[in-house]
C-alpha cells in the first residue's frame, strides 16, 4: 500500500528566507541540552542556576544555550533584582516536542522488538 505524503498548507507560498528562518527554528532544538532546559522550564521559571543544576551543566554553558532559545523567539527572560527569570515564550513548543519525542519512542520501541526476536531466534538455532 503506498502512503501519500501531502504537502504542508503552512509552508506553501513561504519565502526562502523564511524557510530559512524554519531551518533555524529547528536547528535551535537539535541540541540535547537545549531540549533539556525547555524541558526544565515546562512547569515553571527557573533562573540560570536552576536550570544549571537541573541540566547538570555549568551556567555559562546553561546561559550560551538560553541565548539560542531566547534569539529564536522559544523563551523569555525577566529580570528580577539581581536574578534573570527563564520561561517558555511559547507553550506551543511542547506539543512539537512530544509529536517528535514520541515517534522516536515509537522507533525506540520497534527496534528494541525486533532485536528481541533476533535474540530469540539466535538462542534457539544454538
Amino acid at each position: 500500500m503506498a502512503f501519500k505524503q501531502e504537502q504542508c498548507p503552512a509552508m506553501e507560498g513561504l519565502s526562502d528566507q523564511a524557510l530559512i528562518q524554519v531551518a533555524q527554528y529547528f536547528s535551535a532544538l537539535a541540541e540535547p541540552t537545549r531540549l533539556r532546559i525547555l524541558n526544565c522550564l515546562r512547569d515553571h521559571e527557573q533562573n540560570v542556576g536552576e536550570l544549571a543544576e537541573h541540566c547538570d551543566c555549568s551556567q555559562a554553558n546553561v546561559s550560551r544555550h538560553l541565548s539560542t532559545l531566547a534569539k529564536h523567539g522559544l523563551v523569555a527572560r525577566e529580570g528580577r533584582g539581581t536574578s534573570v527569570y527563564y520561561r517558555i515564550a511559547d507553550p506551543a513548543i511542547y506539543a512539537l516536542c512530544d509529536l517528535v519525542c514520541g515517534n522516536v519512542a515509537r522507533q525506540l520501541e520497534t527496534q528494541a522488538a525486533a532485536l528481541g526476536g533476533r535474540t530469540k531466534s539466535a538462542k534457539v538455532n544454538r
